[in-house]
């Protein structure tokens, strides 16, 4: 009988052995990509010119940190419109012993040419809570169960009375058009820790969304990759997301594989258009949330209790209770950065309490109280606390005067205001900073707005001021070119 001998291959192994050599290594692409991502490249052949004073800290995705992470997403409640703060967390008792007078002070009082009436003492009371005895109005009674854990920056100030740029400098440090927003800069510099969802979702509110529009969660100059995506917070989180009826997952894989290989030709033939690599890498994700994003947003999955905890079985609270619910879960599936508007369209739909401040106010601090103090009791139960930084604030603030005479509203106050930090890395039970007795404009420990996102960027692991991105020959930055500074009392 003759010995089966295999066929020769030029190499000198047959078929069969070259075969299980060459498939020997498939299984180490799977441990490069996790090893990628865990930053162990990293690691080796850094040139000497990036090793600084203090070394980079590897994050989970393969991005070089500056700093020890304190955070590891970030859920800003963008309050439209510009709350009041001696309403709501700056309370000024020398305004009830001038109620009713004319404001004789120098500081410029309020925008448009709109009508100065007299002080305005605020009708709400002011209490203290906590071990820490931090004083919140009768607006937040819930929210001020959670008194030790919120650091209040009571004398914030930016460089815009309008709504539209004010809203702008909040969310990208400028007024003006054009440049990347914070969302947009912390997906940049981390990357993502899921690749079914985007890392950069923004729900706003059913009322409409900011003034401005889609440049408060744009990319600007960097990628469109960076850019925040729109979710509903109810229903299909995003519209068109079902797969039409007819067709087979087979089918739309097929047609998603064909038209990724044109998109591909063509942004060969184009390599600077990001919009277009984007728009490729938004198909994939897109055939991906399909599910996952769906799921997310069922929020019907959770427990009554938890659901009642958001508020979402209240008229009121339901809608804002069900995106601080949409972002718990997010945030559960790895997403960095959620922003969710309170308030949408103009005027008394926001918190622009031009007309009547105090209603507006009772109303929108109705809607959203009950949520936030939901989100953050749910986020210490499930352990996600620590890694979360919640950030709550307005473009800017109000101010002391009524606007008119016999007219309950207040007019915009842009040189001092009130915002909040709390979650991690932040040291709760505290108010940092002072405005002046009637609430105008600061006079301690005044904090612009990028010294908030430097604040913010510090806590997330990055140095504001190497953070960058070269961008027309210069190494742009979230915080300008202006000096800035973390805030230091911040952070615990």
């Amino acid at each position: 009988m003759t010995q089966f001998r295999p066929n020769p291959m030029p190499c000198g192994q047959s078929r069969r052995s070259f075969l299980w050599d060459v498939g020997g290594g498939f299984a180490s692409l799977g441990l490069v990509d996790l090893l990628s991502r865990d930053g162990y490249f990293e690691s080796f052949d850094r040139p000497a010119s990036a090793v600084e004073a203090r070394p980079p800290v590897p994050s989970q995705v393969g991005k070089v940190l500056h700093y020890p992470v304190k955070a590891k997403h970030c859920i800003f409640l963008f309050m439209n419109g510009g709350p009041s703060q001696m309403d709501t967390f700056d309370p000024k008792p020398l305004l009830d012993k001038y109620d009713g007078k004319p404001y004789a002070g120098d500081v410029k009082v309020g925008s448009n040419g709109r009508p100065i009436g007299y002080l305005m003492r605020s009708p709400f009371e002011f209490k203290k809570y906590g071990a820490s005895g931090l004083e919140i109005s009768e607006l937040f009674t819930q929210t001020a169960k959670h008194a030790d854990d919120l650091c209040v920056l009571r004398a914030m100030y930016t460089d815009t009375a309008a709504h539209s740029s004010g809203c702008l400098q909040m969310n990208t440090g400028s007024p003006l058009t054009g440049r990347p927003s914070l969302g947009s800069w912390l997906n940049y510099g981390l990357g993502s820790l899921n690749e079914n969802l985007p890392n950069f979702v923004v729900m706003t509110d059913s009322r409409g969304g900011p003034i401005g529009g889609a440049p408060n969660w744009g990319a600007g100059y960097m990628p469109a990759t960076n850019q925040g995506t729109l979710f509903r917070s109810k229903g299909s989180p995003l519209l068109d997301l079902d797969t039409p009826a007819g067709v087979g997952p087979r089918t739309q894989r097929h047609s998603l594989d064909l038209l990724a290989k044109l998109n591909e030709e063509h942004a060969q033939l184009h390599p600077e258009q990001s919009e277009l690599a984007a728009r490729i890498l938004s198909y994939e994700l897109a055939y991906r949330m399909q599910t996952s994003a769906a799921e997310v947003v069922d929020v019907e999955r959770e427990s009554q209790e938890t659901q009642s905890l958001y508020g979402l079985d209240e008229p009121l609270t339901a809608e804002f209770g069900r995106k601080c619910l949409v972002a718990r879960r997010l945030v559960e599936q790895g997403v960095r950065f959620i922003q969710i508007y309170s308030g949408g369209g103009h005027i008394e739909a926001t918190w622009d309490g031009h007309n009547d401040c105090i209603t507006n106010h009772k109303t929108h601090a109705g809607e959203t109280d009950k949520p936030i103090a939901g989100l953050i009791t749910d986020l210490k139960q499930r352990g996600l606390w620590d890694e979360t930084l919640i950030v709550w604030g307005g473009e800017f603030g109000r101010t002391a005067t009524s606007e008119g005479v016999g007219k309950p509203g207040r007019d915009h106050n842009w040189l001092g205001f009130s915002m909040w930090l709390a979650g991690g890395g932040v040291k709760g039970g505290q108010a940092i900073g002072a405005t002046d007795d009637f609430g105008f404009q600061g006079i301690q420990d005044r904090a612009h707005v990028s010294d908030l996102h430097a604040t913010i960027l510090r806590l997330m692991g990055f140095d504001h001021r190497r953070l960058s991105y070269l961008y027309n020959g210069l190494d742009q930055r979230l915080t300008g070119v202006d000096e800035r500074h973390v805030i230091e009392k911040v952070l615990a």
